[in-house]
């Protein structure tokens, strides 16, 4: 993805709001969702943020706003998910995103810009859905930084596995849990070994944790059989997302031996709704290298274009809000906070490394990145982390309180944003979660 006008920090749109400062929603970045009014009985349909407004993508396909490859995209839009838009690929989604930034830039005028005017829905009026069907979900381990801390609380003695620097890890999760930002969900019921016993116990998860990562959407997939090379794998990819894991680390720990996560992983995921483009995010690629005295990518991984601009530059921080938090009205206490840059294996490394044995992806799947933890103290990306296994209070400075774990009525919020001098500020908007009580 190359830069071009829709990147310039200096265009303005005719919608005051998409420029106030702060907003994880200018013009410049116009990401794509699906949405209704709130209590509404409308059909869910495809909608793109800008500013506190929301573009019905519906209403600019029936109205003709746009045209050509644009008014197709738009009509892949209408439906309550966006698979067959990410289908098109590159041309289309660039197509429509370009329309639609022409269309709002200050000073356009015309029956397009009206069409589009009529078709706002003030954000603050409509809930969300998945934005896509999403037919398979896998998620990747692929923060070294995560995988060193967590080892250490699992295997002090051997905490980085000996495939880690050589492959991107990944199991596969359960597409049917994944739910949208503000959705509850119970604590789950499980299997876990207290420290110290000699038979295992049944009961509600002791030790729920989050996971701040990050998740992409495929746009085209691949047959069986075909993988995606390297030099193709980010025609693949629409766009990144806001993704909460949420885990039982207690039954994860008990059950990952020898096979992988299983039920500590399969009760929820949280994705915001937003999902930005990876035109939208071209400004903020940055470099991507293992240092030299590390294994280096073996060819099937490795690119020039990979080496040049692999990486991506978002910043990312956890919150958490108590029952006390709400009851007080006490802002949320912020956790932790780092980069996306710090992973060790790039989107485009993980997309080809999940089909070089054949397997097919499908437009609207859902991969997550894995875990991002910086390599700081301060910038993990769990509690396991954070309270180093259980063994240290995480402070709670605006209670007054502490945590090792969650506990039932905590709010996890997830905020994302990319930002630099000579771009435009953009975000994610937010993934947010509460645990209920556990039943059974």
């Amino acid at each position: 993805m190359q830069l071009n006008h829709t990147h310039d920090v200096n265009t303005r749109s005719w919608l005051e709001s998409a420029h106030a400062p702060g907003t994880d929603f200018p013009i410049q970045n116009l990401p794509f969702g699906v949405f209704r009014r709130k209590g509404s009985g409308e059909a869910f349909r495809g909608g793109v943020a800008i500013g506190d407004q929301v573009i019905d993508l519906a209403a600019i396909a029936r109205d003709n706003a746009v045209s050509g490859p644009a008014a197709q995209a738009a009509n892949a839009c209408a439906g309550d998910a966006l698979n067959d838009f990410l289908a098109m690929g590159p041309a289309a989604w660039r197509a429509l995103r370009h329309a639609l930034f022409d269309l709002l830039k200050a000073g356009a005028s015309g029956p397009g810009v009206s069409a589009l005017r009529a078709s706002l829905v003030p954000q603050a009026e409509v809930e969300h859905r998945l934005p896509t069907r999403i037919g398979d979900y896998t998620d990747f381990y692929t923060s070294i930084h995560h995988a060193r801390n967590v080892g250490r609380v699992m295997r002090p003695d051997d905490p980085l596995t000996s495939n880690f620097q050589w492959i991107p890890i990944a199991y596969h999760g359960r597409a049917s849990s994944v739910v949208i930002s503000g959705t509850a969900f119970r604590r789950p019921m499980g299997q876990a070994m207290p420290p110290g016993a000699s038979a295992p116990v049944y009961g509600a998860c002791k030790r729920l944790d989050y996971e701040l990562e990050m998740g992409f959407y495929v746009g085209p997939g691949n047959a069986m059989g075909e993988p995606i090379p390297m030099a193709e794998a980010e025609q693949h990819i629409f766009g990144m997302c806001l993704l909460n894991d949420w885990s039982a680390r207690d039954h994860q720990f008990w059950e990952m031996a020898p096979l992988g996560p299983f039920l500590g992983k399969n009760f929820c995921t949280t994705v915001s709704p937003w999902i930005v483009s990876m035109e939208a995010l071209a400004p903020y690629r940055v470099p991507f290298a293992h240092p030299a005295d590390e294994p280096q990518p073996l060819a099937y991984l490795d690119s020039a274009a990979n080496t040049e601009r692999g990486g991506v530059d978002v910043q990312l921080e956890v919150q958490l809000e108590s029952r006390e938090h709400r009851t007080r009205g006490v802002a949320p206490d912020r956790l932790s906070a780092t980069s996306f840059r710090h992973q060790y294996w790039t989107i485009a490394q993980m997309l080809t490394q999940h089909t070089v044995g054949g397997c097919n992806l499908q437009p609207g799947d859902l991969l997550g990145t894995g875990t991002i933890s910086g390599p700081t103290a301060s910038e993990a990306g769990a509690i396991v982390e954070l309270s180093v296994g259980g063994t240290r209070a995480v402070p709670l400075p605006g209670i007054g309180g502490e945590r090792r774990f969650l506990e039932d009525g905590d709010t996890v919020i997830l905020r994302g944003w990319c930002e630099k001098p000579g771009a435009a500020r953009i975000g994610f908007g937010e993934s947010r979660g509460e645990v209920l009580p556990a039943v059974g």
